[in-house]
């Protein structure tokens, strides 16, 4: 490539506070934290992350709590630090964005809590048309499907690949899953959208609505892919898992970054996989995103069979 891709990425951003510790507290007791960091959250907002330090040139679009709300003032600071083009950031008085709190186990598991955001489930881009313009690929979350799909329709109208993390459970049928050229699901997402753990199965009801390409990530196991009528698997990399939180943000990242920039699908899977795979080896969320010259050297000592 001779140019940066473009990405843009549309959904929600999320104020997250991460500690670690050895296990998880059980009712009643507490716990000694080893590591704490406050930093940003949420699919679109990780995935951006993910995507500028892959050396993509990166947008984040999405409403945000007004300047009364530490939160958002916050992660648009964060944002704009990994040199982030925010502009497509719909601001809202009074509103607030969402704040997580995170525990993280010895083995990277997480348990969470969430107060959830107020005032913006009905918020729209100013200019869906203008926020898609110059991009190579738009990457879309389903948790403010009102903004997302204004974004979505944009895209399609310029014929920009769209894909649609499929985070949020819905409905086989939902609107918005078809217009994503690429739809990739988390496991617990297919399940909560076709009542089925069985990837084939779950990735065909979706095929009855959407015609273009389908996934599914398992996080250690990998991710599974839709194929004419059968399934095809790439293996997770075999990593020491520190904080597996925002892996599937960081999938998704390098899953579109290197579809902007051309490579079959084996190649952009490989890409993805690597990405996530380093993700989960440090501590801190989407602060813990690599660096494209970091996932380059991995993959390059990992020759395939």
């Amino acid at each position: 490539m001779t140019e940066r891709v473009k990405i843009l990425c549309a959904g929600i951003a999320v104020q997250d506070i991460v500690m670690r510790v050895e296990k998880f507290p059980a009712p009643g007791t507490k716990a000694v934290a080893s590591e704490f960091i406050t930093t940003g959250g949420g699919c679109a907002a990780n995935a951006a992350v993910a995507a500028a330090r892959l050396d993509a040139r990166a947008a984040y679009a999405g409403p945000l709590g007004g300047t009364e709300d530490g939160a958002s003032e916050r992660l648009l600071a964060d944002l704009a630090a990994e040199g982030i083009d925010c502009s497509g950031v719909v601001r809202v008085p009074g509103a607030t964005c969402s704040v997580s709190l995170i525990l993280l186990d010895a083995e990277g598991e997480k348990s969470i809590a969430t107060r959830r955001s107020k005032g913006l489930n009905l918020v729209l881009p100013k200019d869906a048309a203008a926020l898609v313009a110059d991009a190579d690929a738009v990457l879309i979350d389903n948790r403010f499907p009102e903004f997302v799909t204004a974004v979505a329709h944009a895209a399609r109208a310029h014929g920009i690949p769209l894909v649609i993390d499929l985070d949020q459970a819905t409905r086989p049928d939902n609107p918005l899953l078809a217009l994503g050229t690429h739809v990739i699901a988390s496991s617990e997402a297919l399940h909560g959208t076709t009542g089925t753990r069985d990837f084939a199965a779950g990735l065909a009801q979706l095929a009855t609505h959407n015609h273009g390409f389908l996934a599914v990530t398992d996080g250690a196991h990998g991710v599974y892919w839709r194929e004419g009528e059968g399934l095809r698997h790439m293996p997770a990399f075999a990593v020491k898992a520190v904080d597996t939180l925002g892996a599937g943000d960081a999938f998704h990242a390098g899953f579109t970054l290197a579809l902007a920039e051309g490579h079959d699908v084996v190649q952009t899977m490989r890409f993805a996989c690597a990405v996530a795979a380093l993700k989960c080896t440090r501590f801190g969320g989407a602060a813990g995103a690599p660096m494209r010259a970091e996932v380059d050297a991995f993959i390059a000592a990992r020759p395939t069979s």
